[in-house]
């Protein structure tokens, strides 16, 4: 590769394989980038004088011929900060990580239920990085960036939110809203996409290139994994499988439109159908609400288990469309939800394989991962970490 002005694309390069691969030497770099012995050498000093790097010697690894220790490249952890954060319908969760990926705290702080207007809901945001900061004992100046996994149509690359059930208005710019607030580059996405992403990084993901991730909240999202790289679509509101329609004219869902997916199978959705058969009381608050119509299925009442039944049907059938449109390698359901089997349950998937296109060859493996939210606070702070590896090195750049 030439150094000139491709100097900068070196820089994110090989920055970028020292993150995913390291510790690495630097013969491996060059092999694994395509970039010259000579050129690594010299980016690489570069990036150990900016302090993004640090050498390391593997105990007892001596090179025998020459007597010398090898020494491999790594991230260097202390250089910089970064916090993700996951908003929920009633709290916020924060994770803090370092400039190598790793978890340093975490925190949870509770959230007015409902809708905010996008200035409150970044006061409530600021406070609780303050809080955050304050366990980590450092100050939120110290934070080199912010990711946001935030529910609702959001394009990422510009952080426009065209509609979130966390906001009171439509078409917001919510990163402008958070970085004035912060003072720090923010980059918000849809938080069932940064569940994908945090699957790739952490999770079940990792040896798939090819697989979907379904989470199953207040909302149902779904993030799409092809060929290794998270899809968005060319709004940045692609895998919005919760507004998937399923029925005709059918119930309301809270984006606006009637028959989506989520207006069937979602918390709130469960509730208003236990409310119009009268098993639950209308002022009862959702969790509860849903605690009560789970557990009375399960004990076998007749009017509880119509309504979990077809919200398990409604499940399969959404399931098998996506099937059916991606065949993908693997379908991970996720989220709070998840400590509930119905949606999960082996009858919900059986009916699922029986509705997709039958070929000599196994479906899709199913799997359930029952993490919290610190999780998906990773996949918003992983993701904050690829930009801020990009603007650590315009930093250096400009040093």
């Amino acid at each position: 590769m030439a150094f000139g002005h491709q100097r900068s694309e070196s820089l994110r390069l090989l920055l970028r394989e020292i993150a995913q691969s390291g510790p690495i030497p630097r013969i491996d770099l060059s092999e694994r980038t395509g970039i010259s012995r000579a050129t690594v050498t010299t980016i690489t000093a570069d990036l150990l004088r900016g302090g993004l790097i640090e050498e390391i010697t593997p105990p007892k690894d001596i090179d025998a011929r020459r007597g010398r220790p090898k020494v491999n490249l790594k991230i260097s952890g202390a250089a910089r900060l970064v916090a993700g954060i996951k908003v929920s319908d009633s709290s916020l969760s924060f994770v803090l990580m370092d400039f190598e990926g790793a978890d340093l705290v975490a925190l949870d702080c509770p959230l007015k239920p409902g809708r905010h207007k996008p200035e409150d809901l970044a006061e409530a945001i600021a406070e609780g990085l303050q809080s955050l900061a304050l366990v980590a004992n450092i100050e939120t100046k110290n934070i080199s960036g912010v990711g946001v996994a935030l529910a609702g149509l959001i394009r990422a690359d510009t952080g426009l939110v065209y509609w979130s059930p966390s906001l009171t208005q439509r078409n917001v710019n919510f990163v402008d809203v958070l970085t004035t607030r912060l003072n720090c580059p923010v980059f918000v996405d849809n938080d069932a996409n940064l569940v994908a992403m945090a699957e790739a990084e952490f999770g079940h993901g990792r040896k798939h290139s090819d697989f979907i991730v379904v989470t199953i909240e207040s909302g149902v999202g779904m993030g799409i994994v092809i060929g290794g790289q998270l899809y968005r679509g060319a709004r940045g509101s692609g895998g919005e499988f919760g507004h998937t329609k399923v029925q005709l004219e059918g119930a309301l869902c809270r984006c606006g439109q009637r028959g989506c997916l989520e207006a069937y199978v979602a918390d709130y959705a469960l509730q208003r159908e236990a409310v119009s058969v009268g098993l639950v009381a209308s002022d009862l608050i959702t969790q509860d609400a849903v605690t009560k119509v789970l557990t009375a299925a399960k004990n076998n009442d007749s009017l509880a288990k119509s309504v979990v039944d077809r919200a398990g049907r409604m499940f399969a059938l959404g399931l098998a469309n996506l099937v059916n449109i991606f065949d993908p390698e693997l379908i991970i359901l996720a989220g709070e939800q998840m400590q509930f089997d119905h949606l999960y349950a082996e009858t919900v998937i059986e009916q699922m394989r029986k509705s997709i296109v039958d070929i000599d060859k196994p479906p899709p493996e199913v799997v359930v991962h029952k993490w919290g939210n610190a999780m998906w606070a990773r996949g918003a702070a992983a993701f904050a970490l690829d930009y801020i590896r990009d603007l650590a090195v315009d930093d250096l750049e400009d040093a």
